[in-house]
């Protein structure tokens, strides 16, 4: 879904991210989004912990999270929010492996209008 250039790969972008970031807790996920020093196109992140469940659930977890990532991306989940130059990261909390698709996109939606806002 999401190309290597919409991806944050390395753990020093990670770290960057989590702890300089700007933070957006919903029910069932932490948002964390800093802009890019270097600018250009979004990127995402995705950090689930075992605490979520099981290899099965954590990865179900995980693809929703890309899913709705690359809604954002598209402009779909929430229309005329820049996301230029932006680095976001969703920690997946242990709720999210019960919440619904629409659960899930409701908070992830709000998360990304409230940081994009700031």
């Amino acid at each position: 879904m999401l190309d290597k250039a919409h991806r944050i790969t390395s753990a020093a972008d990670y770290k960057h991210v989590v702890r300089r970031g700007r933070r957006s807790a919903g029910r069932s996920t932490v948002t964390y989004a800093t802009k890019n020093p270097n600018g250009g196109d979004p990127r995402f992140g995705f950090i689930v912990a075992k605490t979520v469940g099981n290899a099965v659930t954590r990865n179900r977890v995980r693809r929703r999270l890309k899913a709705l990532a690359y809604s954002a991306l598209r402009g779909e989940l929430v229309p005329e929010t820049p996301l230029i130059g932006r680095d976001l990261v969703f920690r997946a909390l242990p709720s999210a492996s019960t919440a619904s698709f629409d659960d899930l996109r409701a908070d992830v939606s709000r998360a990304i209008a409230s940081v994009a806002a700031r």
